[in-house]
């Protein structure tokens, strides 16, 4: 059971790797799409700080932060190294994503429906990094293949 487990995990983590690559690779149209991220005006002299600092406006460190974080976190829940904590900062990630990228509560028609259907996709999403980091650390015991009785 643990090798079906560990390779479901790396499966599942594929999804973050190649999407955290896509974004990292693909920066102009990961940073257009941040453009539909309000920061706070409390958060402005912060924001122009950091463009100043980094030479870079806010859209494109959004998604640099957005690629690294998922391909980093993907990594790390593939190898189950920090898997648990992982697993909920990609929660918190998810839960934004589907919040401001498919807001099928201010749509209406076909729109609304395509992205009724990515919230529950992401739904589903949420739920099973609930189960990576609920799930409890193995011992590397030897476990029987069959434990029914003889």
């Amino acid at each position: 059971m643990p090798a079906l487990i560990t390779f479901g995990r790396i499966l599942f983590a594929v999804l973050f790797i190649f999407s955290g690559a896509a974004k990292l690779l693909n920066l102009a149209a990961t940073a257009q799409m941040t453009e539909k991220i309000v920061i706070p005006a409390a958060l402005a002299t912060y924001t122009s700080q950091l463009e100043g600092m980094t030479g870079m406006p806010m859209p494109q460190m959004l998604a640099i932060a957005a690629g690294a974080l998922e391909l980093i976190c993907g990594i790390m829940i593939a190898l189950n190294f920090g898997a648990r904590f992982f697993a909920f900062v990609l929660i918190l990630f998810v839960i934004a994503a589907t919040f401001y990228y498919h807001d099928f509560w201010n749509q209406t028609g076909a729109d609304a429906t395509n992205n009724l259907i990515h919230a529950l996709k992401n739904l589903s999403i949420i739920g099973a990094l609930f189960m990576i980091a609920g799930y409890r650390r193995m011992s590397h015991g030897v476990e029987s293949a069959y434990s029914g009785d003889v």
